[in-house]
Parts: structure tokens; sequence; C-alpha cells
């Protein structure tokens, strides 16, 4: 998709196989919203994320299935983990990483996507401490990239003077476990242009 031309009645969206047009449209690109829609006039900063799979003992929690999803908040920043018993490599493993990491800016399209040895340690220091049935080798890992709010909530909007297109960035690195009730918001806001659910907090005037 190269870009989006709101008209009376229609949407114009172009992309590099050709132009589709309809009556409404959704932008949901995540960490590519500010360059898509650059007069979109939100504040979205996107970050690089690193998480990694760490590999634990045969015989802890995660391997007998009785470990869930935490969140860890401590000295070293707050830390999230998912077990993965049949994770990378078919090894047991848990997926931790560090929330918001390093919380640097990057630009999406040229982010460092390795992993270096200091970005481990961010991890690896809060599994020492808490978690040390997972403090062994580091079996994979990989990069993602969080769009940030300035107040780290929501942005579910009209794009200003085109009511047929809807702006969603429920991101803010918390928005997978809301996509049910993200996804009737959209749907609801494209095909009658309201919805049952409250979302003015999540509005683009909130930042003036």
């Amino acid at each position: 998709m190269r870009a989006i031309e709101p008209g009376t009645g229609f949407v114009r969206v172009i992309t590099d196989r050709g132009t589709v047009e309809a009556g409404a449209a959704i932008v949901a690109v995540g960490a590519w919203t500010n360059s898509l829609l650059p007069k979109f006039g939100a504040t979205l900063r996107v970050t690089r994320e690193v998480m990694g799979w760490f590999a634990v003992a045969d015989n802890d929690l995660s391997s007998a299935g009785q470990l869930p999803v935490f969140i860890i908040e401590s000295r070293h920043g707050m830390h999230y983990g998912i077990p993965a018993p049949h994770g990378a490599s078919g090894r047991t493993a848990i997926k931790i990483a560090k929330h918001h990491h390093r919380n640097e800016t990057v630009d999406p399209d040229a982010h460092d996507r390795t992993v270096s040895a200091d970005d481990e340690a961010l991890i690896r220091c809060a599994i020492a401490e808490h978690l040390p049935m997972a403090n062994g080798e580091l079996i994979a890992a990989t990069t993602c990239l969080y769009t940030m709010t300035p107040d780290g909530h929501f942005l579910i909007d009209h794009l200003p003077g085109a009511s047929n297109v809807i702006v969603a960035s429920p991101c803010s690195g918390h928005g997978f476990k809301f996509a049910p009730v993200i996804g009737e918001v959209l749907a609801d806001l494209a095909t009658t242009g309201t919805t049952r659910h409250d979302i003015s907090r999540f509005s683009l005037r909130r930042f003036g």
C-alpha cells in the first residue's frame, strides 16, 4: 500500500499492484502509520523491542504445563514471559522479554534487527534473579516493534476531515489481548459510523 486518498463517499487505496476503491477503510498499519498518513497529527513513536527463548530444566513447571503467562516488575524493569513447552528448536523454553526494552525510538524500515549480548543481558538479569530455572541457554531471539502513543493508551479515531477512514493503533505494547473487542469496534465504525463501546479515551483529540 502506497497511499490513501479519501473522497466524498469513497476511499481510494493505492497499492503497487493497482488501485482499490471502497466506501470506507480501516488503517491499522502499526509502526508505518506516520509514513502512510503524515498529516494524521498524532505523535506516534516506534520503539525497538527484543524477545528471547530461554532453555529451562526438564522438570520445571513450564515443561509440566503448570507455569502461566506472567509479568514480573522488579528493579530491572518489567519483564513478561510466555511458556513454550514445544517452542524454539523443539526444545522446552520460555519466551521472555523486557517490556519497552531500551525504550529507543527507531525507523521501522531501518532498525537493527540483530540481537546483541547487551540486549540479552537486559532480559537475563531479571531471569537470573527471579526465574533461575529459566536462566539457561538462549535458544532463539528476535526483534519486534512497539507503536507508542504519548500516554501509552490506544488510538482509535477517524482521520481528520475523512469520516470514512478509521485509523487504529491499539498498540503501545499491550494491544494483542484486546484484539476481539477492537475488531468489533473497527467493524462497527466502518459499517455504521458508530460503536456501542465508549472509545472516547482513545480519541486523537486528547493530544490537542
